[in-house]
């Protein structure tokens, strides 16, 4: 069986070592057995979670969802339900996250378009930035009826 160390099996996932470490300690990472030099030698059934891992990372999924998705990846006979739910949910986590950049984006576009371009004292950015109580933001963060037009978006 192929035997890897730690440094090849980081650079090949795109992490660094630390990573690597401390999904072991997380228990992400089955055991890792050690060379009798003690250094830490690595399969392909860890090059594998590794790249799951990242994977699920980079889609943004929480640890909490990559620990459900490992177990369900450890038992594939199983259903796929549970999984399809983990990426249902993220899913809907980012097209929340996608509507509030919506949102955000339209206040940036507003405030610049706004903005004269003469002194700050009359500067629409400035004067939007430092009074949110007047109607002047309309952010998604700022204002109770934002929340629910961007809720509505995001589902």
């Amino acid at each position: 069986m192929a035997s890897y160390g730690i440094r090849e099996i980081a650079r090949e996932a795109g992490c660094n070592e630390q990573t690597v470490r401390w999904y072991e300690e997380q228990g992400l990472l089955p055991p890792v057995p050690r060379s009798a030099g003690g250094q830490r030698r690595y399969d392909e059934r860890h090059r594998n979670q590794l790249a799951f891992l990242r994977h699920a990372r980079e889609l943004g999924f929480s640890l909490e969802a990559i620990r459900e998705l490992l177990t369900l990846y450890r038992t594939p006979e199983e259903s796929c339900a549970a999984a399809d739910q983990i990426a249902a949910r993220q899913l809907a986590q980012v097209r929340h996250k996608i509507a509030r950049l919506q949102a955000l984006e339209a206040e940036l576009v507003r405030m610049v378009a706004e903005c004269a371009g003469g002194r700050v004292a009359d500067c629409r950015v400035i004067e939007t930035l430092a009074d949110h109580s007047h109607g002047h933001c309309l952010a998604y963060d700022h204002l109770p009826a934002n929340h629910q037009t961007i809720d509505r978006m995001a589902q």
